[in-house]
């Protein structure tokens, strides 16, 4: 594996990622929730902030920029829907670009919906995905700028990667996410085994993230909006997928 991940928890229930290129030493945050937290996981890994890549404009994603910026002189890397709501922006990327972290290559892909501009990377050579706010375990981003059409459009992104690619999302909101899930799909015995395991995660203090696109798509609602069983729990048979996702997003909106 050409780059290591560092995860760590941070604020109240986001985590931070720190991207690691063995062969050249760069390193980059994904995101600033906390400059603090993440000056203490470079010193414990002995490695030196070279760049920072921003999934969106949101203050527990890119609060830390400028204090980051003006330790390291690292290069700031944030979406071009947003670059005016960046701190500190050095590049603006959009839709297919490719960003080097060394050796390493990211791609980039628009995944509209949480915001209007929120990106996400993809190391597609260590099948990682680093999706700030746009999916969850079992869940996904509130509808905070953008339509539903517009997450729908972005979510089937995520789904099209290889099943074993792994997902590092921004929060800790596993357990909440279970639960609304088996709300809407309760007959689906792999949401309800995935459930139970991760009740005892949470009891022991584990983290439940990174997840995979395969796990997802087998157990995380917003993901399974074609599904027969989850349409006619939502009150939404023969409803084209994207209709049955905003009806399940409504939900979890009131849940």
């Amino acid at each position: 594996m050409p780059i290591d991940i560092r995860q760590f928890a941070c604020l109240s229930d986001n985590y931070g990622y720190l991207v690691h290129d063995r062969e050249t030493g760069e390193t980059a945050a994904i995101d600033t929730p906390d400059a603090e937290a993440i000056n203490r996981e470079l010193e414990k890994a002995g490695w030196r902030l070279t760049h920072i890549f921003n999934t969106h404009h949101h203050f527990d994603h890119a609060g830390g920029n400028l204090a980051l910026k003006d330790k390291w002189g690292c290069e700031i890397i944030g979406p071009k829907g947003e670059a005016g709501r960046i701190p500190g922006i050095d590049r603006p990327v959009g839709e297919g670009d490719s960003v080097e972290l060394g050796a390493s290559t990211a791609i980039v892909h628009e995944t509209p919906g949480h915001t209007l501009g929120h990106i996400i990377y993809y190391f597609p050579e260590t099948h990682a995905a680093f999706v700030g706010d746009t999916i969850f375990a079992m869940g996904c981003g509130r509808l905070f700028e953008g339509t539903a059409d517009q997450m729908w459009s972005s979510l089937s992104k995520i789904a099209a990667m290889p099943a074993d690619t792994k997902i590092y999302c921004a929060h800790e909101y596993t357990k909440a996410n279970a639960a609304f899930a088996l709300s809407v799909d309760p007959d689906n015995d792999d949401l309800k085994k995935r459930a139970e395991e991760v009740d005892a995660l949470r009891a022991k203090g584990t983290p439940t993230v990174p997840t995979t696109v395969a796990l997802e798509l087998a157990t995380n609602p917003f993901l399974r909006a074609s599904d027969k069983n989850l349409q006619a729990a939502i009150g939404m048979e023969g409803a084209k997928a994207v209709d049955a996702f905003a009806k399940t997003r409504a939900l979890k909106d009131s849940f």
